[in-house]
């Protein structure tokens, strides 16, 4: 059903999120070897940025150079655009990480201008418009007319599973001001991390930042697939949480 997910209070999940699209760790390979075209650059440096990769401190500005390294002028490419707007927002989740929110206005305001710069070439990439969400609300708090971006998400991409991964407990976060349409699709998207066994982030969001809406989210496990259906059942109670799993009745021993 997915293709390609913690749930903690909205300012914590929204920080998660932007970890998620880190890059901390090790060192990017392309950079020791011969320069890449900028199109492959893009490509590597997203596919990498999207997995997780991890990168040692300093190296994001030298991927940033090597993207902006083009033989002659000509227009930004989609591609190196969405790399551009991914870890300028790296760049920024790394200040919030280290100084907290009142040292990463510039950056967070330059991963803004570039998300909306990516998103001008890519309107249809939903994790850009998830991205967006989360910004407006690490900037503003809270705010309404932020939901949109988050609609936008769902509607460019309401089956994108790696998405979905930092998207649901984002939206759960905000669930009581969404739209019933994109209550729905909440609901609708957490039953697919169930269906497509991601058993323990779809668990982390039941009993973390979804528990208010339990029962609407338990409700919604009505059509996923009964093995794991069960192995939802099994993983909640693993954390001695009660829950009613749709058709699911376990043996006594799962509660304690």
């Amino acid at each position: 059903m997915l293709r390609s997910l913690r749930s903690k209070p909205l300012a914590v999940c929204l920080r998660s999120l932007l970890l998620l699209l880190g890059v901390i760790g090790v060192m990017w390979p392309a950079l020791g070897r011969a320069p890449l075209s900028s199109a492959a650059l893009a490509q590597d440096i997203t596919e990498r940025l999207l997995a997780g990769d991890r990168f040692q401190s300093g190296r994001l500005t030298g991927v940033l150079a090597s993207i902006h390294f083009v033989p002659e002028p000509r227009p930004k490419s989609a591609r190196l655009a969405r790399a551009e707007a991914l870890i300028w927002l790296r760049i920024a989740e790394r200040e919030l990480e280290r100084n907290g929110p009142e040292q990463m206005d510039r950056d967070e305001a330059t991963a803004r201008d570039k998300v909306i710069s990516s998103l001008a070439l890519n309107p249809t990439d939903s994790c850009l418009w998830l991205m967006l969400y989360s910004i407006e609300v690490l900037r503003n708090g809270f705010d309404p007319r932020a939901v949109g971006f988050l609609t936008q998400s769902y509607a460019t991409g309401p089956l994108e599973g790696w998405v979905a991964l930092r998207r649901n407990s984002v939206a759960l976060a905000a669930f009581e001001s969404l739209s019933e349409v994109m209550q729905t699709s909440v609901v609708s998207e957490f039953a697919g991390l169930v269906d497509s066994d991601f058993t323990d982030a779809a668990a982390l969001n039941l009993i973390g930042v979804g528990w208010e809406w339990r029962g609407r989210l338990l409700s919604g496990l009505v059509n996923v697939d009964l093995i794991p259906r069960e192995a939802f059942a099994k993983r909640v109670a693993r954390d001695g949480v009660t829950i009613s799993v749709p058709g699911i009745q376990l043996d006594e021993r799962w509660w304690r």
